[in-house]
């Protein structure tokens, strides 16, 4: 009799078994984890230009705001005088002057592998192993990318496809920020829409003020150095102010890479002269380590050098010159996330705790 009381149970071969159902959930998770990071790998430069298309609406949306502080006219007209007055200096900047920035880039690279042939042998003469070949082939590769740039600068600005899209982008987004921050939104949870906003607004107010703080520092770097560079008698002083200032807007690598350039070409002119450019360059960054960024930048973001150096390698290594661009602004978005996160959970703690 007891055979027939007995209850038969789903077995583990069909679906309807809660272990192949705990077990299918399982392999879900990881399924689509993999799904994922494939999609990342496969999507990077995408996912780049997405998120260097927000980094640029940023810096709009920060201009945008500033002028309505002395300007009340509608957002749009604000948003058009600062795209305008970006057109305009790049158009002045490299159109007008791309010829001549052109031919001092090649004669630059000559003096930088010139100058790290000399070092190659003076080291060779202190014992290194390493010969001035060596460094004339390492300050070739280094001096290449810059070449290419300055070529496509003096042509026509290397209009690629990737940066039009990004550019495009970043004015859509600029021009009614809300409309997407509401449409992303929309796809969220309703319990989960208030967080986002939060959550949203912050990283908005912090990468306008790292923006704004890499722009001064660009411009304070970029035109003292020129000044500075013009007054010492420094070979190349435009070029030189045009380079630091672009070089400004990566932290750490930007600096170090722009020193050693004017170190170089200063003292190409003669050892007074290469003096001088450490000088100058060492007053150009303290001016801009310890008033612009502790001023502008640090107190928004407040990364830790160490951090934003280690970022860059990262991001630089795995998504190339787009990450090693974006790795700071990306740096600062995972950091307000956290810290907002982190208070979220402390809200929902606090009322059991007491």
């Amino acid at each position: 009799m007891s055979d027939t009381h007995h209850i038969e149970r789903p077995g583990p071969t069909e679906l309807r078994s809660s272990l192949t159902q705990h077990e299918a959930r399982r392999a879900a998770v990881w399924f689509s984890m993999a799904i994922a990071i494939a999609l990342v790998a496969l999507l990077a430069q995408p996912i780049m230009l997405i998120l260097g298309a927000l980094v640029l609406a940023t810096m709009m949306d920060g201009g945008a705001r500033l002028l309505g502080r002395v300007l009340p006219i509608r957002r749009g007209w604000r948003l058009a005088i600062v795209l305008l007055g970006a057109v305009a200096f790049l158009t002045y900047t490299f159109y007008l002057t791309g010829s001549s920035l052109a031919e001092q880039a090649q004669a630059m690279r000559t003096i930088v592998e010139g100058q790290a042939a000399r070092i190659g042998g003076w080291m060779q003469q202190l014992g290194v192993t390493a010969t001035p070949a060596d460094f004339k082939s390492l300050a070739g590769q280094a001096m290449s990318s810059m070449g290419r740039l300055t070529a496509a600068v003096g042509t026509a600005v290397g209009a690629v496809t990737s940066l039009v899209m990004m550019l495009v982008l970043a004015i859509f987004i600029a021009v009614e920020p809300k409309l997407y921050e509401r449409g992303f939104a929309w796809m969220l949870p309703m319990e989960r829409r208030a967080y986002f906003y939060t959550v949203a607004d912050k990283m908005g107010w912090t990468l306008r003020r790292l923006m704004f703080g890499r722009l001064i520092g660009m411009a304070v770097e970029g035109v003292g150095t020129w000044l500075l560079l013009l007054a010492g008698g420094v070979p190349m002083a435009g070029l030189l102010g045009i380079l630091t200032g672009l070089f400004a807007f990566l932290p750490n690598i930007g600096s170090i890479i722009s020193g050693v350039l004017i170190i170089l070409v200063g003292f190409s002119a003669g050892s007074d002269v290469g003096l001088y450019a450490f000088f100058v360059y060492l007053v150009v960054q303290i001016i801009d380590g310890y008033l612009i960024v502790p001023m502008v930048a640090k107190r928004a973001t407040d990364l830790a050098p160490a951090l934003v150096l280690a970022a860059q390698i990262l991001f630089g290594a795995l998504f190339g010159i787009m990450g090693l661009f974006l790795a700071d602004p990306i740096v600062a978005m995972i950091k307000v996330w956290l810290e907002e996160r982190s208070k979220a959970l402390e809200a929902r703690t606090a009322p059991g705790e007491g």
